[in-house]
């Protein structure tokens, strides 16, 4: 979770046209079903929204960005059959009975993986006065965005309602509700002084070890550690999951990055606008109250050679930096794209906040945000330059327009933006967060012998990177979704549902 830079170092609290969508409170029936490797029995609910259900499909004459980070591969066939990828090549076969996709003036890229993609979103605020931040889940909508932005993996880093996101799994593993593959975290690892009533804060190491035993329990399978926790709970938190071999992430404040990566710690949300460790007098295990970071930060450049030296520490202790680009354009005044269709997925009182604050952000003036938007672009294109392992998500939070999907396609033209070629950025947001998933043997690439997660874009990506907007069918274990009729059926939601 990102929260606006005017909250985020504060202790004050801030804090689908279908209706036939199985409610989350009723699945106790289709949450029975096992999940299935391959392709579950689809429900008639999640039948209506697939374009391609054959168990053969051959694209043919398609433009290959595998995510492996190799050259683009022209007029290329790719064969998909019960569910995975069977054959690749210029002189792949096209085989008998298939059901065949012309993919000619179109590109077929992995399925994107999403690092940091919540189920959660702020919720508007229709009285001001309340002064409440809340983030209900949009059981609804998310699922059928993510899938219709060719997101086919995600992991929700961060949960406000971990019992949701654990049933929405189910669900969509079962084939009772259309959606991607999930990871799901357990819930916010958080000290004393949570801006938001959603989040537990921890009592203590021992509160810290049981939580992590707990949800793993329950079936998390990864971590985030927030802004208050302190460095014995983290430590404790970190030493009970890596105990059962689940890693943790952290979007951190009271604890500065060099600590956390001494710590053990495996993955870092977010990337610099978040690290707290340059504030002169910063005090052990306290967040900082204000922006004093933030402060301090637009004084630097990437050639600093603190931040410099920070590279080289993470890189060397293998820890991960999660980017989320799109939240962060949403406090430079007047950057963030008015794009319809985000615009339109909102629910009108959502879009209508979110207009109003973003209107209010573009008439500042002297705003360090310019500054700081371009510094954490330059720090992540450094620190994957030396070797860094770079994840891509979007983090639907902020003040809202971060929208699933959407947000995740907007994450890869910023990642261009900041000096990736166009096949560089797709990696990091295919084949990166495979491998740190440890699922790089069946999803992240476009190779025969994995799940066929596949996204087919009318254009070219590697040549102009907003093609990767124009999403024609999403594949995920071989079944084609449309979605047109997965944005339809969401649209006017986001913010409720």
């Amino acid at each position: 979770m990102h929260v606006p830079a005017h909250r985020r170092l504060s202790r004050a609290p801030v804090r689908f046209a279908r209706r036939s969508v199985v409610p989350v409170a009723a699945l106790a029936a289709c949450l029975a079903a096992p999940a299935q490797a391959q392709v579950p029995q689809l429900s008639a609910n999640t039948q209506a929204y697939v374009k391609y259900g054959q168990p053969l499909l051959a694209i043919t004459h398609v433009r290959v960005i595998d995510g492996n980070g190799t050259a683009v591969r022209e007029d290329q066939t790719v064969v998909l059959r019960d569910g995975r990828i069977a054959a690749v090549g210029a002189h792949a076969a096209v085989p008998a009975g298939a059901t065949i996709i012309d993919g000619s003036g179109r590109t077929l890229i992995p399925g994107l993986v999403g690092m940091h993609d919540h189920m959660f979103y702020p919720a508007p605020r229709v009285n001001p006065a309340a002064k409440d931040a809340l983030y209900p889940e949009q059981v609804s909508s998310f699922p059928k965005l993510y899938l219709a932005g060719g997101v086919t993996t995600i992991r929700t880093t961060g949960s406000i309602e971990p019992y949701t996101d654990l049933a929405l799994k189910k669900a969509i593993d079962a084939g009772a509700i259309p959606g991607p593959k999930m990871h799901t975290t357990g819930p916010y690892l958080e000290g004393a002084g949570s801006f938001t009533p959603d989040m537990h804060e921890l009592a203590g190491v021992d509160d810290a070890r049981d939580t992590v035993n707990y949800w793993i329990g329950e079936g998390a399978t990864s971590f985030k550690a927030y802004m208050h926790i302190t460095r014995a709970e983290l430590k404790a938190a970190i030493d009970a999951a890596h105990a059962r071999g689940i890693k943790v992430t952290g979007h951190l404040c009271s604890i500065g990055f060099r600590e956390a990566a001494d710590l053990g710690i495996d993955d870092l949300e977010h990337g610099l606008l978040v690290d707290t460790e340059f504030v002169p007098g910063k005090q052990a295990d306290v967040c900082p109250e204000g922006k004093p970071a933030l402060d301090q930060l637009a004084k630097m450049s990437i050639s600093d050679p603190r931040l410099q030296q920070l590279i080289r520490y993470l890189v060397a202790r293998h820890v991960a930096v999660t980017s989320t680009l799109p939240v962060f354009e949403t406090s430079v005044p007047g950057r963030a794209p008015t794009d319809a269709r985000v615009l339109d997925a909102m629910l009108p009182e959502a879009r209508a906040e979110y207009l109003k604050t973003r209107e209010r952000i573009a008439a500042r003036t002297g705003s360090p945000w310019p500054r700081l938007f371009k510094l954490e672009e330059d720090f992540e294109h450094a620190f994957a330059e030396q070797g860094g392992t770079l994840l891509a998500g979007l983090d639907p939070t902020g003040y809202g327009g971060v929208i699933a999907g959407y947000g995740d396609q907007r994450e890869v033209e910023l990642l261009v933006e900041s000096g990736f070629s166009p096949v560089q950025a797709i990696r990091v947001a295919t084949m990166n967060g495979a491998r740190f998933l440890g699922e790089e043997k069946s999803i992240g690439s476009v190779e025969a012998g994995k799940a066929a997660d596949l996204v087919l874009v009318r254009g070219d990506p590697a040549e102009h990177i907003r093609d990767i907007e124009n999403v024609e069918v999403v594949f995920k274990d071989g079944v084609g979704y449309d979605p047109a009729k997965l944005v339809k059926a969401a649209e006017g939601t986001v913010g409720l549902r």
